[in-house]
């Protein structure tokens, strides 16, 4: 079928001094799922004459609950010498891993390398054919 389910993600980031754990978590899980959505559903469609096609919330394919797998978090606390409360930025930050994580976990799977994202069903099923794997 092409489709790409995430069976669990583990995200793990220097985040500083965790002033509220539970914050930085929280951070932590929705920058993952950010990523993991760009990796597989979020892509901008446009038409011939250049203007998005999928610009509303009704076309824009965003990753709803049960897209995503359970992510833990790792937080390592190693507090920022230049805050002068040991803090760091932690939402942003794992945004970037989850797009080579599934890229890599894709070819682990199936032997086929995808280049482009998101790595809908019709890219992986294209990349099949191409690559004659």
């Amino acid at each position: 079928t092409g489709k790409v389910t995430v069976l669990r993600y583990t995200a793990v980031q220097d985040v500083g001094k965790a002033i509220h754990p539970s914050y930085v978590e929280g951070q932590m899980q929705g920058g993952a799922a950010q990523g993991i959505g760009m990796a597989l559903h979020e892509g901008y469609v446009y038409r011939p004459d250049g203007s998005m096609a999928n610009s509303s919330y009704l076309d824009y394919r965003m990753p709803v609950a049960n897209d995503l797998p359970p992510i833990e978090t790792v937080m390592v606390e190693l507090p920022n010498p230049g805050h002068p409360y040991g803090v760091r930025g932690v939402g942003e930050i794992p945004i970037v891993p989850p797009l080579a994580a599934v890229a890599n976990a894709i070819y682990d799977a199936i032997g086929v390398r995808v280049r482009h994202l998101p790595a809908t069903p019709a890219v992986i099923l294209e990349e099949l054919e191409r690559q004659k794997v």
